[in-house]
């Protein structure tokens, strides 16, 4: 492992770096859309406008990196985000954040996809499940950071836009001076969505669950906690918590799953999560217990995407992995699109509730379909190894993650 972090810690710098950036304003704006007045609603669809971003860029990048090369992909979205983010607190009407929230994931989808195909050329086949997993733990760190930059800050300055985008200035610093060639980029094929539902329903549906779920996590925290009246240092915590809850619970989970039908984890998980935010929607918890709700909100989610993709790669060839994985995501990334819009929408309905219930109704969607699943065949003989992944991850990292794996 030391050997792999000495090859690649310019590119796991500028990926926390880069992820210190983005989760302070994917925190930031909840709250300072509430200080401007703007309706649940209305922030509901900034937030989702990101993963519409993003979903558009994880299919335009790769044609866009292999047109002109990673350097001058990686300088054009890198000055586009920072522009964006000092740009946020001069225009303050939704609309306009909406947009910018677009182009800012689009931006980080392609700066995500040109991060990890030089990770990934930079290790050899003996290091590079390392350094993947290492990437995927540095982010999962630099999300963690940024929630205690933003407690320090007042988001009703200008401050707090300022230092993100300094900081994905800096952060292409590590990447372009690494002393590693550009790699070459090869084509992603995807499986067709009818044969990778025929192959994995369980994959599929959850997927598009679990999308919600995390952009709403993810998307919706900060705005929950500002209609709940929490401090922006609670809210902070309480999005920390969420993320270190991922990162505590990824690997164990990870090596109970290699031990046991997937599908009885991932409803056993489901259930846990349901009758937890079930107690949040209901119960006036203090705040040391809704910590506790964002450790296993965190702790379940995360695993929960790695345990779909594993599953469903248990009834595929190793030559489709990569294929169906990209399928996956895309599913993934619909539902993202849709978690934070209904979110909003049921929090200007009944209340801040509403956060905890929505996720609570598509994790027991989620449990109710692994069992009826159960019920429909038998668990494969020979199940692949488990691989922590990032729902931020691009299609090439999760592709490679797996296929060394395998």
């Amino acid at each position: 492992m030391l050997k792999t972090l000495a090859q690649t810690w310019p590119l796991l710098l500028g990926v926390m770096l880069l992820m210190v950036g983005n989760g302070v304003q994917g925190s930031l704006l909840g709250i300072r859309g509430d200080i401007e007045g703007f309706s649940t609603y209305q922030i509901s669809a900034v937030m989702s406008a990101y993963f519409v971003g993003f979903l558009g860029g994880t299919t335009m990048a790769p044609e866009m990196i292999r047109r002109v090369g990673h350097v001058r992909v990686f300088a054009a979205l890198g000055s586009l985000i920072s522009a964006v983010l000092v740009l946020y607190p001069v225009f303050l009407d939704w609309t306009a954040w909406t947009v910018m929230r677009i182009i800012i994931g689009f931006c980080f989808s392609g700066i995500y996809v040109c991060a990890e195909s030089w990770l990934n050329n930079t290790a050899s086949n003996e290091t590079r499940g390392q350094a993947l997993s290492a990437y995927m733990i540095v982010q999962m760190i630099g999300i963690i950071a940024a929630q205690g930059l933003l407690s320090v800050g007042d988001p009703s300055g200008f401050t707090l836009f300022i230092i993100p985008s300094v900081l994905v200035s800096l952060a292409f610093m590590p990447l372009l001076l690494a002393d590693t060639p550009a790699p070459t980029f090869g084509t992603i094929q995807r499986l067709s969505f009818l044969r990778l539902f025929s192959v994995s329903p369980l994959g599929c549906v959850g997927m598009l669950l679990t999308g919600g779920v995390f952009a709403a996590m993810f998307g919706m925290a900060a705005v929950w906690g500002t209609m709940a009246g929490l401090s922006v240092a609670q809210i902070a915590l309480f999005v920390a918590a969420t993320y270190t809850g991922g990162l505590v619970l990824q690997y164990p989970i990870g090596r109970l799953s290699d031990r046991m039908d997937r599908r009885q984890l991932i409803f056993a998980l489901s259930a846990v999560a349901a009758a937890t935010m079930l107690v949040a929607t209901l119960a006036p918890l203090p705040f040391t217990a809704l910590l506790l709700v964002a450790v296993l909100l965190g702790g379940i989610t995360n695993p929960l995407y790695s345990l779909l993709i594993a599953h469903s790669n248990d009834y595929l060839g190793k030559e489709e992995m990569a294929a169906a994985s990209a399928g996956l995501i895309f599913l993934n990334g619909l539902g993202a699109i849709a978690g934070p819009l209904i979110t909003g929408w049921l929090m200007e309905t009944i209340g801040p509730g509403g956060f905890f219930l929505f996720m609570g109704l598509l994790f027991a969607a989620l449990a109710g379909y692994a069992a009826w699943r159960m019920t429909r065949r038998a668990a494969p003989a020979d199940p692949g190894a488990f691989a922590g992944l990032s729902p931020n991850a691009s299609s090439l990292a999760v592709g490679a993650v797996i296929e060394g794996k395998n």
